[in-house]
């Protein structure tokens, strides 16, 4: 039976005024009835486009159709086939520019809810099921016949972990290296708990760990250790998963002031170091009126973070329009919704402060678009004599991350991209034999299912490289 309804399902959700200033889950996940009923409007397409929009290929019409007969539990275990990390990717994965993108469904009104189906299947796994094998037995048994080789993941975000689960599943003996004191990297430290619940990274990791992955915490490989001793010690390969994690400033002046911080320094106190519960010490500021630069998620996560910090006045300052702007269409109406005010079309150009040297203002200009340029969105171009400034104590730079270059500068033998990121042929392999690289590392910041994709395909690599 096919649901022939035009839109989506609605999503449950806190009520904005409320959640504004909690940290609470935003949505609240559908009820069986709900999913049931969304997974019946799929169409069942014999070519199955859903499927080919996904990085790490799930197959979504099985899924679905296991959701629409109520078998909840086969949906999960069709979509753990492929995919390490279905809770997540069911709540922050850009589906509409993927999966939800490409349903033949959306052409004639909405496309199926594949995301949010894929967040109730991996959360009524989390409720409802009995384990029957957590993957220490078959690890044990691996290890008794003499099969396991050692193989090290550099980076325990979602390249490393996807890369690790895949390994573990092949009966490596795994590691996984963080430089932080937790695992999870942007899904720990960087996406905010009312878009992606911590318990539900740890009970990621957590399943990781019962398949006899290990973790090495508040390792920084390149400074603790070098990527060559790690073969040294043994292991005989390696996969660098290390994100992109450099903070982007616009090299303005007041800059240097107190109350200016990146997005990263921002999001990693109140997220990781839970600066937003009073039994924790993380220093955070409380600003009252603060401006976050730039218009990506990560601007999104910032700006919805400092209202419910206690800010009075949010602001999000994008040189461009609403249709150029890149974050995701549901983390822009939600933050609007929650009071954000986007400031667009304006570009700061100095950032002011007192004789103490606090923050007391952001000077903007107003600007206009031009003609298109290399990304094909219109230049933005200043209006002369337009300066205005913006009353705030605390500014929040997200405009971007660069990739770290200490694995680069302190391994032997390894050359970088165009991008200035670890390079790799189509397998993730590099110039250095034995070690493997994906995710942000290579192509510079990309989504979370970008890099699961990448540990993926480093996975297979590793394996045929150690079976040769």
């Amino acid at each position: 039976m096919i649901n022939l309804k035009k839109v989506k399902n609605p999503m449950p959700e806190q009520d904005p005024k409320v959640r504004a200033r909690n940290f609470k889950e935003v949505a609240e996940g559908y009820t069986a009835e709900m999913a049931i009923n969304e997974a019946m409007r799929c169409l069942k397409c014999r070519k199955k486009p859903c499927t080919k929009g996904c990085p790490v290929m799930i197959r979504i019409p099985e899924f679905v159709a296991k959701v629409a007969e109520g078998d909840f539990e086969g949906a999960y275990q069709v979509i753990s086939e492929t995919s390490a990390l279905p809770a997540i990717c069911g709540r922050v994965c850009p589906q509409e520019n993927q999966c939800e993108g490409l349903c033949v469904r959306g052409k004639g009104g909405e496309p199926v809810g594949i995301g949010r189906l894929e967040r109730f299947v991996a959360d009524w796994h989390r409720v409802n099921a009995v384990e029957v094998d957590t993957g220490r037995e078959a690890a044990a048994e691996i290890a008794e016949a003499g099969k396991t080789r050692r193989v090290a993941v550099v980076g325990a975000g979602p390249a490393g972990l996807t890369c690790a689960g895949d390994l573990a599943q092949k009966g490596y003996d795994v590691t996984v290296f963080e430089s932080l004191h937790k695992a999870g990297g942007v899904l720990a430290y960087g996406i905010p708990e009312f878009r992606l619940p911590k318990a539900i990274v740890a009970g990621e990791v957590k399943k990781l760990e019962d398949m006899g992955v290990k973790f090495a915490t508040n390792a920084i490989i390149g400074r603790s250790e070098t990527v060559d001793e790690l073969f040294e010690d043994g292991y005989e390969a390696v996969f660098v998963g290390t994100g992109a994690g450099l903070p982007s400033f616009m090299n303005i002046p007041g800059e240097n002031l107190l109350g200016v911080c990146s997005a990263n320094e921002y999001l990693t106190r109140i997220n990781l170091m839970k600066g937003y519960l009073p039994e924790y010490d993380t220093p955070v500021q409380q600003a009252k009126r603060i401006a976050v630069v730039g218009g990506g998620n990560v601007a999104m996560d910032a700006a919805r973070c400092a209202m419910r910090m206690g800010a009075e006045k949010v602001y999000i300052v994008y040189r461009r329009s609403m249709d150029e702007i890149p974050a995701r269409a549901e983390e822009i109406h939600h933050a609007i919704e929650e009071g954000i005010d986007f400031q667009l079309l304006r570009n700061p150009v100095a950032i002011l402060g007192d004789e103490k040297g606090y923050v007391t203002g952001l000077e903007c200009v107003e600007m206009e678009l031009g003609e298109p340029d290399a990304s094909g969105r219109r230049r933005p171009v200043v209006k002369e004599g337009s300066n205005f400034v913006l009353d705030v104590d605390m500014v929040v730079m997200s405009i971007g991350t660069k990739l770290n270059k200490l694995i680069l500068e302190t391994t032997s033998e390894l050359d970088a991209n165009d991008r200035g990121g670890i390079g790799t042929d189509e397998g993730a392999a590099t110039s250095h034999l034995g070690v493997f690289a994906g995710g942000d590392a290579v192509t510079g910041a990309a989504t979370v299912i970008l890099a699961m994709g990448a540990g993926k395909t480093a996975a297979s690599s590793i394996d045929d490289y150690l079976n040769k």
